[in-house]
């Protein structure tokens, strides 16, 4: 019973690995960091195996941090389960926690503008038009706030707005534009 489940598992996998790639995902993404608890996630595809995710999360009170990574992806399996790293740089508005070493006094300022440097590791799966990500995602505080590093593990859930082949469609009609103005442009410089 139990290989004919893992078989059914694996031939919908394969029949999502030929027919399925995205271009573009949006959704929502759930962090385990008391700061940025909630957030969407804006994915698009640059090329092959390189994607762009631009991350806004709030506390929807006094945190709110904005977030774009480069992410390389290294297909498991199939083209739909994927290992990915990526890096980038994040900016905001966070609180700080200060401690006076004198008083042992932990002083809290808010608003304090952050501006820092972000690392992920985790694994994405597409699916059915869904895109979902599990990583950790550490930021490194190069201004700002009184922490130097937070870690966050996210859960991200897109759903598949453009996909890989419709892209590649568009491109292809730009192309074709493309050619056909030069060659007008052509025809009538020979006049």
């Amino acid at each position: 019973m139990n290989r004919i489940i893992l078989g059914l598992i694996l031939s919908l996998l394969a029949v999502e690995a030929t027919s399925q790639k995205y271009g573009t995902t949006f959704g929502v993404r759930v962090g385990n960091d008391e700061h940025r608890k909630i957030g969407v996630s804006l994915e698009q595809r640059l090329f092959k195996h390189l994607t762009l995710e631009g991350i806004v999360q709030s506390d929807f009170n006094r945190n709110t941090t904005a977030h774009g990574l480069m992410k390389k992806h290294y297909p498991v399996l199939t083209k739909r389960l994927t290992l990915i790293t990526g890096a980038g740089v994040a900016f905001g508005n966070e609180e700080s926690n200060f401690e006076n070493p004198t008083t042992k006094e932990v002083i809290t300022t808010y608003g304090n503008e952050t501006l820092g440097v972000d690392l992920m590791v985790g694994a994405e799966l597409s699916l059915l038009g869904f895109n979902v990500s599990l990583d950790y995602k550490p930021n490194f505080n190069l201004y700002g706030r009184d922490d130097w590093y937070m870690g966050q593990v996210g859960i991200s859930v897109r759903t598949i707005i453009i996909k890989d082949k419709d892209r590649k469609k568009n491109k292809r009609q730009r192309a074709r534009i493309k050619r056909k103005k030069e060659r007008e442009k052509l025809r009538d410089s020979d006049y």
